[in-house]
């Protein structure tokens, strides 16, 4: 790459299908191992002798590290080289998956998982970055489209694929899904080398004090939750609110912030985060749980699992442009507040009708109907976003949405397994060497074991009614903060 100007492609033209194949495959990467460790958590926990907040550090010491990081990975890019910046930290992911598929204790599979969302957090802002920058203008939105379809192809198959793999050979085949980062990130890598690198910019500084206080900051939260235990909620939380205060100063104050609040003085731009917040705390919780829940509790095979949940993928793919061009034409405001109801009234029936354990009669049409109302709010949240700012904005905005979403996920993964945990402790006072979310190593009587599974039924239940409340919310965030063409056109008529 060389320094050009910025609407000249900066890889020669033999050159750009090697840079589209290492982004679709680093985003491969993200997508496997964001979809399939939620089905693969009942065997991990199983075969390494996880506790329930082991399980739910597994996920969120990942979640913690990309969040916190994301918005410095994009900037690191700018600072270092695109192509120097994404190809670390793939080479970083491709190292902590390793470690991940070796982990020996629940301890190392943590701090694995740890490594590997620092690498994701590198890896994830160049994925789509490095297309843009690598195609013209006319020939950009072709190879997006490439990457799209082949991201949406690895979203549908990767639970598929890894919960047959779990069904076939086992709990141990856990370790597989973490190894096969190697051979896809090896291959990236090696064609990614053969691009020339691209010139950093100069000047540019990175918000490390930033970085540093919104990592502790999401860690002691997310500590109250998890491992609360022994008084040390209140210090934890306190602790993490206090951090996240001073981190928000230090963001008035520093000259290169990574969390520029100046943004948030809109009221659509600030209306599209907390609608993002609150709704992918419900996508992140119940698609966290219900594995758990269907695996631990009504017995289901993961590969059983993984098509039940397979119509949400499918929904989201085939539903999206159609959303899309509702968007265009009557606003985001009414189809992120119908998107959002939509998505309430399958966590509601989700919880309903969990004691009913038919999976393909009633979970699976939620699922369905899961998919079709986040059709009309993955993309049209990302339109809202980008039409609240100003154009030289639209990067930052974008990345700040996509921490949100990250962000929102964490916090859900924390409270609402301590919401099950609680839940399913009252319902089972009586009995020991339960947990929520895994089968007992030691097989129970009839009795308790109906106790336990509807002690199950009654925790995944509880967040589904919770997470409905939320996306009530986030329908009334979309529809009083969002903007309605129709509203727009008869008030200047």
């Amino acid at each position: 790459m060389t320094d050009r100007s910025a609407d000249q492609p900066l890889v020669a033209a033999n050159q750009r299908i090697y840079v589209l194949v290492a982004a679709i495959l680093a985003s491969a990467m993200g997508f496997i191992d964001g979809s399939v460790t939620s089905i693969a958590t009942p065997a991990i926990r199983s075969s390494i002798g996880a506790s329930l907040a082991d399980a739910q550090w597994v996920s969120n010491a990942y979640l913690l590290m990309l969040s916190s990081l994301l918005l410095l990975g994009g900037a690191a890019s700018d600072r270092f080289g695109l192509r120097n910046v994404f190809a670390a930290g793939i080479a970083l992911f491709v190292v902590a998956s390793i470690g991940s598929a070796l982990a020996p204790t629940p301890a190392w599979l943590i701090a694995a998982r740890a490594v590997q969302g620092l690498g994701a957090a590198f890896m994830v802002p160049g994925s789509l970055a490095i297309i843009a920058k690598a195609y013209p203008k006319e020939e950009r939105g072709a190879a997006i489209g490439i990457w799209a379809a082949a991201s949406s192809l690895t979203t549908l198959l990767g639970p598929v694929l890894g919960g047959l793999v779990l069904t076939w050979l086992g709990d141990w085949s856990w370790r597989l899904i973490f190894a096969l980062k190697l051979p896809l990130g090896g291959i990236a890598l090696t064609l990614l080398l053969k691009t020339p690198v691209d010139r950093p910019e100069a000047g540019r500084r990175l918000d490390i004090v930033g970085a540093a206080g919104a990592t502790v900051a999401l860690l002691l939260i997310s500590l109250a939750f998890i491992d609360n235990e022994g008084g040390r909620f209140w210090p934890y939380l306190v602790g993490g609110l206090v951090v996240l205060g001073l981190f928000l100063f230090w963001e008035t104050r520093s000259k290169a912030p990574m969390l520029p609040l100046g943004l948030f003085k809109d009221k659509a731009f600030s209306g599209a985060q907390g609608l993002t917040f609150v709704l992918y705390f419900g996508l992140s919780a119940v698609t966290f749980y219900l594995p758990m829940t269907l695996i631990a509790g009504w017995g289901v095979s993961p590969a059983f699992v993984a098509l039940a949940i397979l119509p949400l993928g499918i929904a989201l793919t085939l539903l999206s442009p159609f959303a899309g061009k509702v968007t265009d034409r009557v606003g985001p405001g009414p189809v992120l507040a119908g998107g959002s109801l939509v998505v309430g009234l399958a966590f509601l029936g989700l919880g309903l009708t969990t004691s009913l354990h038919n999976l393909w009669f009633v979970t699976l049409p939620l699922m369905v109907l899961f998919g079709i109302g986040m059709s009309f709010v993955a993309g049209p949240v990302s339109t809202a976003v980008m039409t609240s700012v100003a154009d030289r904005d639209t990067g930052t905005a974008s990345a700040i949405n996509n921490a949100v979403a990250r962000v929102a996920g964490l916090f859900a993964v924390a409270t609402m397994g301590a919401l099950a945990a609680l839940v399913f402790a009252r319902a089972t006072s009586m009995m020991s060497g339960t947990d929520f979310g895994m089968v007992p190593t030691t097989a129970l009587d009839a009795t308790a074991e109906a106790v336990r599974v509807a002690a199950t039924d009654a925790a995944f239940a509880t967040i589904c009614y919770v997470t409905a409340g939320l996306a009530v919310v986030a329908a009334v965030l979309a529809w009083t903060t969002q903007t309605h063409k129709g509203k727009a056109a008869a008030a200047s008529s």
